[in-house]
């Protein structure tokens, strides 16, 4: 295992465990936020977009590579219709459902095994989409 391997493999527990331990991986937790009837996992949303927000922005200003070799590049961002309809699909997906693809992995690893029933229904849309209906 390569130092690259290793960061992304320990940032994906981590990420995994976080959800877990912010109870991102019970979709009845979820659904309660959704209802907006538990506002506890905006603490999460919150804390991580914060972080997000700082690591993207702030990092490639202090640092003149990646610590893992490459560059740093621009960022395109890009909100066209196609981004907005499959932000509302997902949208309804995880309010229907109470999942999103990293809390169901977090959740299936926490052993809930009904989840791969979400995470199957994922994996088909994202087939379907990009068999049907990408350029």
């Amino acid at each position: 295992m390569n130092l690259r391997q290793f960061f992304v493999y320990t940032g994906g527990l981590l990420f995994g465990f976080g959800l877990a331990f912010g109870g991102m991986s019970k979709q009845e937790i979820v659904l309660s936020f959704l209802q907006l009837k538990d506002f506890g996992l905006l603490i999460l949303l919150g804390g991580s977009a914060a972080i997000t927000a700082l690591a993207i922005n702030l990092v490639p200003k202090i640092m003149t590579k990646p610590f893992l070799g490459g560059k740093f590049r621009k960022r395109e961002r890009t909100l066209s219709k196609r981004t907005i309809i499959g932000a509302v699909i997902f949208g309804i997906g995880w309010g229907l459902s109470g999942q999103c693809p990293g809390s169901s992995l977090a959740s299936l690893g926490a052993g809930n095994i009904p989840v791969l029933i979400g995470i199957a229904s994922m994996f088909l849309g994202a087939y379907t989409m990009g068999r049907f209906f990408t350029k």
